[in-house]
């Protein structure tokens, strides 16, 4: 009965439903062992109804995978997508092969977004290439890996492990999406296995401390990995080979292509005046040397959660949000905000907009019509990001809305 409970709040509160990846029970498997509630490490993913296993609050799982790992009955695959909303993705295949020969997607792209899920799919859609290795060629490359986030980096590394020649292209700083993360962000909070280093025994770990075992294996095995450079495009040549252009004029040839990007691609902006003045940021790296400001803070999901709290002990910070109440936070994230409220520590203004943004203060619209303004001194706006669609779609790759899409099976 106490699940069946949980299971209506969940509901109530916008909880139920999966954003991204979760656990799918077939139902005419499950046993009910329970082994899924005990290996997951977050809480209250799962329960056990009637002798039979359900999800609860689903959309905060962050797709460890745990439960897919331990149950003995294998009655657990992982998807994305739900029947009542569908999830935009690239056609890849099982070996990671997208429907264009010769060119792969892993990680987040693909739907596998925890770190420790798309370092295994780097190495695993590496193992791919190896396998499928076309005759070499002069001046062209075995493999261009595009993007050096989790994915990508494990890829690389997987890539100098099998004597594959290869170049791997960033478009931002190494870590991609993890360098966006604040500095003290715990990242990792389980061991990863990375190709040359073995184990790696990461528990509570940073991001600061990530990054730099990241560097250290890098700079071990004088990895080539191009920062700062964004691929423009990528054209198939008649002779099976690809030909990559990058925004600064630079051409890469390559038998085969890895793509290990974010599915974010670019911040969403909001479009509203002002938008371009240099006080506005979309990501929060170093909260730690930013104080004695006026700070708003737009958006309601856990990365401007997060970076909201970071910022209340030695700024004023306010927090617009356009809806009524807060849905989908990860419990913990849930709890410092509703702490930090209750503490006076952080301003939230529900059911309001953004309006515009200027030197010294920001319009702000409320539900009723009225617009405020707010003294600012900086701009954080975290209104997520935007498929890179178009890229994807002039490079040849397919793009289908998947609903209830299974992405782990046994």
């Amino acid at each position: 009965m106490e699940t069946v409970k949980k299971v209506v709040v969940a509901k109530e509160e916008g909880l139920f439903e999966p954003v991204s990846l979760y656990p799918y029970i077939d139902l005419n498997e499950c046993i009910g062992s329970g082994a899924c509630i005990t290996a997951c490490p977050e809480k209250d993913i799962l329960g056990i109804e009637n002798g039979i296993a359900t999800v609860i609050n689903t959309s905060n799982c962050i797709g460890h995978g745990a439960c897919f790992h331990s149950c003995p009955v294998e009655a657990i695959s992982l998807r994305i997508g739900t029947e009542k909303r569908g999830i935009d993705l690239p056609h890849v295949s099982e070996e990671y092969e997208t429907n264009i020969k010769g060119m792969y997607i892993a990680g987040e792209l693909g739907g596998m977004g925890l770190i420790k899920n798309s370092v295994e799919q780097g190495q695993q859609a590496m193992q791919s290439i190896v396998k499928n290795k076309k005759p070499s060629k002069e001046n062209v490359l075995d493999v261009v890996i595009i993007g050096a986030g989790p994915a990508g980096i494990s890829a690389t590394l997987a890539a100098k492990e099998h004597g594959l020649s290869a170049i791997t292209l960033e478009q931002d700083s190494l870590g991609g999406t993890v360098y966006t993360f604040p500095r003290s962000k715990i990242v990792m909070t389980a061991p990863m296995n990375l190709p040359l280093y073995g184990k790696a025994k990461l528990y509570d770990t940073s991001k600061d401390e990530l990054l730099q075992l990241w560097k250290k294996v890098i700079a071990e095995h004088d990895l080539e990995i191009i920062e700062h450079t964004k691929v423009e495009s990528i054209v198939p040549s008649a002779d099976e080979t690809f030909k990559i252009t990058t925004n600064t004029n630079q051409e890469y040839l390559c038998n085969q292509v890895l793509l290990s990007i974010g599915r974010r691609g670019t911040p969403r902006k909001l479009g509203v005046p002002g938008e371009d003045i240099q006080k506005v940021a979309y990501r929060l790296l170093e909260p730690e040397l930013i104080s004695n400001k006026k700070i708003i803070v737009v958006g309601g999901g856990d990365s401007a959660i997060e970076s909201a709290l970071l910022l209340t002990n030695e700024n004023e910070v306010t927090l617009s949000y356009r809806k009524d109440k807060f849905s989908r936070l990860k419990p913990k994230n849930r709890e410092k905000m509703e702490q930090a409220i209750a503490d006076n520590s952080i301003q939230v203004v529900y059911n309001s907009n953004l309006m515009s943004i200027n030197e010294q203060s920001v319009l702000i619209k409320m539900e009723d019509g009225e617009t405020l303004e707010f003294e600012n001194d900086m701009v954080y706006i975290f209104a997520g990001g935007e498929l890179p669609t178009n890229f994807l779609q002039n490079a040849g790759i397919e793009i289908t809305k998947r609903h209830g899409h299974i992405l782990k099976k046994h």
